[in-house]
């Protein structure tokens, strides 16, 4: 008697997730370029969990600013000051938590909402099916950022209602994506002998369509907060995000308003600036490696 017998069904399906997980690590490991993206955003998350650690809190009140106004890199101030003599460096660390948080609460909803409605519209069939896609074809069509400019408006200036605006607006894509996994794996062999077999809808749903959705999700996530952190920097440099916290949106808004470009402190627009491109491009290089090492016919085609 061999001892893979003698294991339970739950040890069996712990060790057949650990070496699916195992080989997945060893696929993303050998692309490079997701490799590089996935160092950069350990980086991010670093400086964003450790920012009490990099800086002091207090740098960002504006009364106990020690710098000069718009003073340009120098040893005590890395980075330059802003228009009110705070080290824009802290502002960097501490603006790094707002970003990140507002774009991944963004995504997090983006994607229960479009993995639901995806499923909703592509397992179920009739008038209710059609319902859900037409609603999704109706937000799909609608320009994002009037819509993100209004529902901002109404909602009010505050990280949840940015978070909130974001993920109401970017999820269609989402929900198309998983509808068209969801009409394949409903056509496969096993999930006609589940029903065969007396499984119901909820179990189907759950069982068998989702589990098999889900790679595509997890892709699709990195890429969705890529454009969640560029849709927060654009609702923050419009002045709708929150004035109370810094963002790399927010500096930028700063930057612009006290006219940083014409007085020649570039110091005070190119670091944040450089943050916001240098996240995105991370997110969107693990996204791709994830979607290339999750979807067997991408890396057969590379």
């Amino acid at each position: 008697m061999t001892s893979t017998q003698t294991l339970t069904p739950a040890q069996v399906a712990r060790r057949r997730r650990s070496a699916s997980l195992k080989a997945t690590w060893r696929l993303l490991r050998a692309n490079r370029s997701g490799m590089v993206g996935l160092v950069l955003l350990v980086a991010f998350i670093l400086v964003a969990l450790l920012a009490p650690v990099l800086a002091d809190s207090q740098g960002l009140e504006v009364t106990r600013a020690t710098g000069g106004v718009l003073e340009p890199p120098s040893l005590h101030y890395p980075l330059g000051t802003d228009d009110n003599g705070r080290s824009i460096l802290t502002l960097l660390i501490w603006g790094s938590r707002i970003s990140l948080f507002v774009g991944l609460s963004a995504t997090v909803i983006s994607m229960v909402i479009g993995t639901f409605m995806g499923l909703m519209s592509g397992f179920f069939e009739g008038r209710s099916a059609a319902l859900l896609f037409r609603v999704t074809e109706w937000f799909l069509v609608i320009p994002f950022l009037p819509l993100a400019i209004v529902l901002a408006s109404v909602l009010g200036r505050s990280l949840l209602n940015i978070a909130i605006v974001i993920g109401v607006t970017s999820w269609p894509g989402t929900a198309l994506l998983i509808r068209s996994q969801t009409l394949s794996v409903k056509e496969r062999p096993y999930l006609e002998r589940a029903r065969v077999l007396g499984a119901g809808r909820w179990h189907q749903m759950t069982r068998h369509v989702l589990p098999n959705v889900m790679p595509m999700v997890f892709a699709n996530t990195t890429l969705t907060v890529a454009i969640a952190i560029l849709s927060e920097t654009t609702l923050s440099f419009l002045g709708l995000g929150d004035p109370t916290r810094v963002s790399w949106g927010s500096m930028l808004e700063d930057a612009f308003s006290v006219g940083a470009m014409t007085t020649g402190a570039w110091w005070f627009i190119v670091p944040p600036g450089v943050c916001v491109v240098l996240v995105v491009l991370a997110f969107t290089l693990v996204g791709q490696a994830l979607e290339e090492v999750l979807n067997p016919r991408l890396r057969r085609s590379s």
